[in-house]
Parts: structure tokens; C-alpha cells; sequence
């Protein structure tokens, strides 16, 4: 079984991963926050893209670029730059559901034009040698797009399919349609990997139980629990000492990165709407710290939070809010 951290957009950067790697069991794969191709514009990357993915960044890490486009080309010559560094597995983002990025056909929104989809991998696989995987939902609209997909996919060869069960509208509310991802274990020509409301190692058992798949992707849950993969594989819980430590190293890397106290503070705001649901009755203080502006003042929250309060055995992220 092989274990994914998937990316989430001003949280997965390269921060996170080493502090992930450095405390818990790591990810067999981690996959960057998506990487938008820029034509004409004189450079593949821009200054906070190039950091996420400079080698010296990611030490001992597999990690996989991911790349947003619908344009083959484009594609294509980022790939390329990316492989110039090092990289031999190129990721395409045909699951993000965000309205800014569905209305210009990216995403989960390039999921809609089939012919086009299918001209794009064709392009792609005959002009480049790089192993090439997709993440993917099952639809825009509805589930039925599902099997138009994977014919699609089948004509090529995938490093591997990651799935998220969902269609676009539903953003991250409701079930995954585990009867779809059913129909991929049926009918893929492909390796898959089940990606999709792992919170728990609960959640993890009852995929497996039914599905006989190579690989899972963990994301919420791995930024709320990122002892969660430690958790499934030696059923050792986190301590809330690494906790603070993985916090810690969190948040004075990101001090250095930005330069600026205040702009850490606030990247740590995001990671604790995630984290805050691993601690008994934490919502008094995660609302402090969402509202705080100051950064003594967060700290003197998180103290308070890891002293007076103890992280949940089982506990995950809840996704009420999400």
C-alpha cells in the first residue's frame, strides 16, 4: 500500500512536507499545489512556484508536479522545464472544483469537453516520455459522465488514475460515490488511487475493506492528523509533543519565508482550521486564533490550547464547516 499527500493550495507547499517528513512517517508521494502554465510571458515559473519545487527544497522527498491547464502545449513545455530539474512524473488537475477555475475549462471544468480531453492526452503522450498521471473527479455535472471519462483514459497509458468520487457541483459536500470509483476497480485499464474523506484511519479501513486498490491519497485529513498515516500503518497515535514540535518548525519556517511575522501567523490560521479538530473542546480556541490579528497573541492561544487541552485518540477533521 502506498500512502499520498494531496495539495492543497497555501498549505502543502515544501514547508509543510519536510516539517511532515521530518516528525511523522512520510508520504510515499507528495504532489505540489497545482502549477498554472504562463505563455509568452519570458519564464515557466513564478518566484513562489520555483521555490516549491527547487530540489534543494524537497530532500528526500517523491515529489510529483502538478500542473493546471487545458492547453497540451502548455502542458508539454512545462513538463519539459520541470524535468530539467529533475522530475520524471508530471500530475494534471482535472479535479479542482473551484468556480474561477471551472469557467475557464480547467479542473474539474475541462472534464466537459471529451474531445477535446481526449486531443489533449494524445498530444501529450506523443510528445514527451515523462510518466503522466491525472487527478481526477467523475464529472462536471453528473456522475453519468463518469464512464465517457474512463474510456478516455483507457486509451492511454496513466502512471496512475487518483479519484476523487465527486462531481465539480459538489465541491467537498456530500459522500464520495464510491458505486463510481466501484465502476473504475471494474473497468480501468489503469492503476487507481482512491482519494477522498480519509479522515480517520477508520475512514482508511472501510475503503480497503472494500476496495483492492495499490494506493490512497490522504488530504484534509492528513493536514488535521499528519500522524494519520503513522496511526494506520503501527497504530501508534500522534503525541502531542511532535505535534508542537511539527507546529513549531511550521511556523518559524514560515517566519523565515515571508519575512514577516504577521503573514506566518496567518498561513498557520489556515493549517489550524484542519488541525484544531484533533484537540478535546477546541472551539473556543480556534476562534481566538482566527480572529487574532496579533502574533504574540496567537501564541499565547496555541500555549494555552496545548496546555489545557489534550489531542482526541480517533479524532479527525469533522468537515461540518468545509
Amino acid at each position: 500500500m502506498k500512502y499520498y499527500l494531496a495539495p492543497l493550495e497555501g498549505i502543502t507547499g515544501y514547508i509543510f512536507r519536510n516539517a511532515h517528513q521530518k516528525y511523522f512517517t512520510s508520504a510515499d508521494k507528495y504532489f505540489t499545489p497545482f502549477l498554472v502554465p504562463k505563455p509568452n510571458t519570458g519564464k515557466q515559473f513564478t518566484a513562489k512556484e520555483l521555490a516549491d519545487i527547487l530540489p534543494e527544497h524537497n530532500q528526500g522527498i517523491y515529489l510529483v508536479p502538478q500542473i493546471m491547464t487545458n492547453k497540451a502545449e502548455d502542458f508539454v513545455t512545462m513538463a519539459n522545464a520541470l524535468q530539467e530539474y529533475g522530475y520524471q512524473e508530471i500530475n494534471l488537475n482535472l479535479g479542482c472544483p473551484s468556480k474561477t477555475v471551472v469557467s475557464k475549462g480547467r479542473g474539474s471544468g475541462f472534464l466537459s469537453d471529451t474531445e477535446k480531453l481526449n486531443r489533449f492526452f494524445d498530444f501529450v503522450f506523443s510528445h514527451t516520455n515523462l510518466k503522466i498521471s491525472v487527478k481526477t473527479r467523475i464529472g462536471l455535472h453528473d456522475p453519468d459522465e463518469f464512464p465517457d471519462l474512463i474510456q478516455i483514459y483507457n486509451q492511454f497509458p496513466f502512471e496512475e488514475l487518483i479519484i476523487h468520487p465527486r462531481i465539480q457541483s459538489m465541491y467537498y459536500n456530500g459522500k464520495p460515490d464510491l458505486t463510481a470509483f466501484a465502476y473504475a476497480c471494474e473497468t480501468s485499464k489503469n492503476p487507481l488511487c482512491y482519494n477522498g474523506d480519509i479522515f480517520r484511519a477508520s475512514d482508511f479501513h472501510s475503503i480497503l475493506a472494500r476496495f483492492s486498490v495499490p494506493s490512497v491519497m490522504f488530504g484534509r485529513g492528513l493536514v488535521a492528523n499528519p500522524g494519520l498515516i503513522d496511526e494506520i500503518v503501527s497504530q501508534k497515535f500522534m503525541e502531542k509533543l511532535t505535534f508542537r514540535a511539527f507546529h513549531d518548525q511550521l511556523l518559524e519556517e514560515y517566519r523565515q519565508a515571508f519575512h514577516n511575522d504577521v503573514n506566518a501567523m496567518f498561513r498557520m490560521k489556515e493549517f489550524w482550521y484542519y488541525a484544531a479538530d484533533m484537540f478535546t473542546d477546541s472551539s473556543s480556541y480556534a476562534k481566538k486564533i482566527r480572529k487574532t490579528k496579533n502574533f504574540v497573541i496567537y501564541n499565547q492561544i496555541v500555549d494555552r490550547l496545548f496546555d489545557e487541552q489534550e489531542l482526541m485518540s480517533g479524532a479527525g477533521f469533522s468537515c461540518i464547516s468545509s
